[in-house]
């Protein structure tokens, strides 16, 4: 049987830092890579309020990437 292991991870946050002329709101992202495997949402989440406590911009959302490998 098939399986799949956790790779990597990376953390991305996405900001709000403005709206076009179109009034649609502008997002620009960046990502943290070598994220820990096992951290959990809320130590995300933490390290998220953290980082953007630091920044101008308002954070819209985090992400977590994750990439696996899938082994026959």
């Amino acid at each position: 049987m098939a399986q799949a292991l956790l790779a990597e991870s990376k953390l991305r946050l996405v900001f709000e830092t403005g709206v076009n002329e179109k009034g649609e709101p502008i997002f620009k992202s960046k990502t943290f890579n070598n994220l820990k495997k096992e951290a959990t949402p809320d130590q995300m989440h933490q390290a998220a309020a953290a980082i953007a406590a630091l920044s101008k911009d308002p954070l819209s959302r985090v992400e977590r990437n994750d990439r696996s490998e899938i082994l026959g």
